[in-house]
């Protein structure tokens, strides 16, 4: 958020005009210190930035720009890494540190590598809100340049997806590198693997074991710090593809039983049940927004048996029917 802010200031925003909007102490941030920023603010800020610039774009513009300092110790461990695919991967483990919105995965199957992005967490507007879209454009762009400035190499993807359609197709374009650039219910970034190969210039392994044990203790302090509800609403997101859980298998996956989990989260104020009701809300407007899934099979990979008992639970979530809503 402090890159974001420092990245509108040369944009020509006024910073203390955004300071006194969010109710933020702009001595302090010139100080280079922000305080925590609730949900709301971070959000008001997006759109503020965005509307101030004109840029529909903000976060596509905003990752192009950024340096690797901007990631701090995770673009540490890339900076050190022996090779890019190195140097992905550890910034694949260390996101959380970054963004709890969406987590990185990197997959290597036969010629090709492929950085593939997925919602982390739900969103009260979907996982394609404003916001989580210009987070997801702001890891792609930055992701991609900031490899290309580790070695004597002009690295550009072979294949790029998103999960929506863009607004402004040349500048993806033109930004990712890529003009093989579709529409579908994925989103990453695909890579010749010869690319993953490629020597990172500033490799150094005595400082890449230095920083990895200062980000696990970062991440260890942050897995603390979060609630119960949060790690298991992360995780049904993160794992939708295998279908929604039963409490016990939840519970097993967590290393306690279903009563225990069910206790605990009914301490901080909901059950199980209204967590699995809210990812599936969520997954729906996905699938939905995308337009690649007929109703019917949505409804099933939700875990819905009948679709009228899927039409009634969306009715209740949104007040229309499916094939209104994506009407």
């Amino acid at each position: 958020m402090w890159h974001l802010l420092a990245y509108a200031v040369q944009r020509n925003v006024s910073l203390p005009a955004l300071c006194v909007a969010n109710g933020i102490d702009e001595q302090a941030f010139r100080a280079g210190r922000l305080p925590d920023l609730t949900e709301r603010q971070v959000v008001n800020l997006w759109h503020q930035i965005s509307a101030a610039t004109n840029d529909p774009l903000l976060g596509l513009h905003l990752g192009e720009s950024l340096q690797l300092a901007a990631l701090g110790i995770v673009g540490e461990l890339v900076k050190f890494s022996r090779t890019i695919g190195e140097g992905v991967a550890q910034a694949a483990a260390m996101l959380p540190l970054v963004t709890g919105l969406w987590r990185m995965d990197v997959e290597t199957t036969g010629p090709v590598c492929t950085i593939r992005f997925t919602p982390e967490q739900a969103d009260s507007d979907g996982p394609l809100s404003f916001m989580h879209r210009q987070m997801l454009d702001m890891l792609l762009a930055f992701t991609l340049h900031e490899v290309n400035g580790l070695v004597f190499s002009r690295i550009a993807p072979i294949a790029v997806e998103l999960p929506y359609e863009p607004a402004d197709q040349t500048e993806y374009a033109r930004v990712l590198r890529c003009d093989r650039i579709r529409t579908g219910t994925d989103c990453y970034l695909r890579f010749d693997r010869q690319v993953w190969q490629e020597p990172v210039m500033t490799a150094n392994y005595e400082m890449q074991q230095y920083f990895l044990k200062k980000a696990a203790e970062m991440m260890q302090e942050k897995a603390l710090r979060q609630s119960l509800r949060e790690r298991v609403e992360a995780y049904l997101i993160a794992n939708a593809y295998l279908g929604i859980p039963t409490i016990e298998a939840i519970a097993a996956n967590f290393n306690t039983s279903a009563r225990s989990l069910q206790r605990h989260l009914q301490e901080e104020g909901v059950t199980y049940q209204q967590l699995t009701d809210q990812v599936r809300k969520t997954l729906a407007l996905h699938y939905l927004q995308a337009r690649n899934y007929p109703v019917k099979e949505i409804s099933y990979m939700l875990g819905y048996n009948e679709l009228s008992a899927f039409t009634r639970a969306f009715r209740r979530w949104t007040g229309t029917s499916p094939s209104m809503y994506r009407s």
